[in-house]
Formats: C-alpha cells, sequence, structure tokens
C-alpha cells in the first residue's frame, strides 16, 4: 500500500510539471516572443483558461504527501520552509501580474506586469529544479528526522549541504532551460502567424540547450548519488524510464526541424515524465535522502500514516483523481484550437 501512495504523489507532481510547466515555460518566453500588444495577449489567451486548473495538482500532490507519509510532509516543510515561501510568493506575484495586466489601461503598468510575470515564472522553475536536486542528493537529517538547511554553505554536495550548490544550481538552469522549451513547444502548437515563428525559433534554441544540460545532470547524479545506480542494477527495467525520456528528446529536437509542432510538444512532455519518473525509481523507497546517516532516510516505510487509513484513502483519492483528469480534459479540448482566445479583457487601443 506505502508504494501505491508513493506512486501516486509522484504521479500529481508529474502531471503538475508536465501542465503547469508549460505555462512556467510560456511565461519565460514571453518577453522573447511576444513584441505586440496583440502577440501579448495571444501568448496569454493560450495559457489563461487553464493556469490555475493546473497548479490544481500542486495542491492535491501535497495533500496526498500529508496524508500517506506525514512525517515526510513535517519535516520538508519545516527543513526548507525558507524555500518555499520563496515558491508561495513567486506563485502570488505571478498570478496577480497576470490577472490584474489588463485593469489599468496604460503601457508602464501592462509592461511592469509583464516584466514580473516572466521573471517570477523563470524563478519558479529554477526554484522547483533546485528543490529537485536537493531531493536527489539529500538532506542533513538527524535522528529524530527532521533537518535545517542554510541557503548556501559552500557550494558542495558535502554532509551538510545547502539548499544550493553547484548540483542544484544545475539543476535549476536545467529545470529553466527545459521548461522554456516545453513552453515554446506549446506556443508553437497554440499561435499562428509571426508568434508562432518566434516561438518555434525560441523552441529550436531551448531544445538543444535542454540536450546538454540533460546530458550533465544525468552525468553528474552518478556522482552526487550513487545510491540510485542500486534500484536500476537490481531491477534493470528501470532504465528504460531515462531512456524513454532521451529518446522523447531527441524525436523533439528531429521533429522541431519539421515544424511537427504537437508531436514535439508530446515529446517535451513524455521527457519531463520519463526524468521525473527515473528520479522516483532511483528514490525508491527513499522520500527524504539522509546526508548525515543513511539510517536517518524517511521512507515509505517510516515516515507512512497508518495502514487501515492508507486503505480508506484510495476510494476518495481514485474519485478526486477522476474528476480532476475529467475537468483537465474538458478544459483543453475546450481551448485547443489554435489562437482561440481566452478570457482575456481587450484593450481599449486595439
Amino acid at each position: 500500500m506505502e508504494t501505491f501512495w508513493y506512486g501516486a504523489v509522484t504521479l500529481m507532481l508529474a502531471m503538475y510539471v508536465v501542465l503547469d510547466g508549460y505555462d512556467f515555460g510560456v511565461g519565460i518566453a514571453y518577453l522573447f516572443v511576444a513584441r505586440t500588444e496583440s502577440e501579448r495577449r495571444m501568448a496569454a489567451a493560450t495559457i489563461s483558461p487553464a493556469m490555475s486548473g493546473n497548479e490544481v495538482w500542486l495542491i492535491a500532490g501535497g495533500g496526498v504527501l500529508f496524508l500517506a507519509f506525514p512525517r515526510a510532509y513535517a519535516a520538508g516543510f519545516s527543513g526548507f520552509y525558507l524555500a518555499l515561501m520563496i515558491v508561495l510568493w513567486l506563485l502570488i506575484g505571478r498570478g496577480l501580474a497576470f490577472e490584474l495586466r489588463s485593469h489599468l489601461d496604460h503601457p508602464l503598468w501592462r509592461r511592469l506586469c509583464d516584466v514580473a510575470f516572466a521573471w517570477a515564472s523563470l524563478l519558479l522553475a529554477i526554484v522547483f529544479g533546485a528543490a529537485l536536486g536537493n531531493l536527489i542528493r539529500g538532506v542533513p537529517l538527524n535522528a529524530d528526522g527532521y533537518f535545517f538547511v542554510a541557503f548556501w554553505t559552500d557550494f558542495h554536495t558535502s554532509p551538510d549541504p545547502g539548499i544550493l550548490d553547484w548540483f542544484t544550481l544545475l539543476m535549476g538552469l536545467t529545470s529553466a532551460v527545459i521548461l522554456t522549451w516545453h513552453g515554446a513547444n506549446y506556443l508553437a502548437m497554440r499561435t499562428t502567424g509571426e508568434l508562432q515563428t518566434k516561438a518555434r525559433a525560441v523552441a529550436t534554441w531551448s531544445g538543444y540547450g535542454t540536450a546538454v544540460l540533460v546530458a550533465l545532470v544525468l552525468s553528474a547524479v552518478s556522482v552526487v548519488q550513487p545510491g540510485f545506480r542500486l534500484n536500476y542494477d537490481t531491477h534493470p527495467i528501470g532504465y528504460g524510464l531515462p531512456l524513454i525520456g532521451v529518446t522523447a528528446l531527441a524525436a523533439g529536437i528531429i521533429f522541431r526541424t519539421h515544424n511537427r509542432d504537437v508531436v514535439v510538444f508530446s515529446s517535451s512532455s513524455l521527457l519531463l515524465l520519463g526524468l521525473l519518473a527515473g528520479t522516483a525509481w532511483g528514490s525508491y523507497p527513499n522520500i527524504l535522502i539522509a546526508t548525515t546517516d543513511p539510517s536517518h532516510s524517511l521512507t515509505i516505510t517510516n515516515a507512512s500514516a497508518g495502514p487501515y487509513g492508507l486503505q480508506v484513502a484510495v476510494w476518495w483519492f481514485t474519485i478526486g483523481l477522476a474528476l480532476v483528469v475529467t475537468y483537465q480534459a474538458s478544459i483543453h479540448r475546450l481551448f485547443w484550437e489554435p489562437g482561440k482566445r481566452g478570457p482575456i479583457v481587450p484593450s481599449a487601443h486595439e
């Protein structure tokens, strides 16, 4: 049962990265591709119908983590308190910039909101990437299952690391470039004309950047966390997960040259799913890996809730997941047509 909930948390967080990830990517690419007011409104319209709905996956993932693994939830939220506050304020700032942009019809106000939206999207991508780097590298858990990490120490992956070191910064940069590629692919798929042409250009160079950085990360993981190979060596079928991601990346780069936008967006989605699933495979059964003493790690066994609660919750989880998937599928299908406008208030000057 614990393995089921480990998979459920992984699934929900992976869905958040794929769905809200293209929102982040559109935000990062926003200032590069949307030069005119009409282009900015078209770019915003591609994500406005589903942006808030995409964030439901993050909330639900946190809720499932609290339900199934309360000790890991408590340790993570206390140890990463500063990082979580940064994420919260960036999400608030990003949402406000997006929603309030059309409330004041002044070029300076709209430009300010555009810059805030783009920078918040970029910083969120970096922070989430660095957070994943911390989970892979491990944290200094004590015997009670709690930890504290400074913002940075000496930038080495030592037994007493900071939130930021060379590996987590590499993960943050990789996350930003992958999501830029993902978002540019989404824009190319959902827009037409000059905006689509510029989105395809951003998708081209960010795709090559993604290939370089993914290669660096895959090489670095074996150095930073050698224990990851244990599950792969024991169950070699797991090698198929990162292989799917790498294959999808190669396919995306190739099909980008032919402007097969739907195929390339599917490839970037599959890359994210493959890499995240591969990370979960290597981490299992650990949820939080201890850099101090391996026995201090929080696993699906010592961090889980009681068996009765986990069994009862399966029914509610199934119902809730079905509702979320149905809602998301309906919204994306309704607003699927390229260039279709969402609920953006038009400017008085257009």
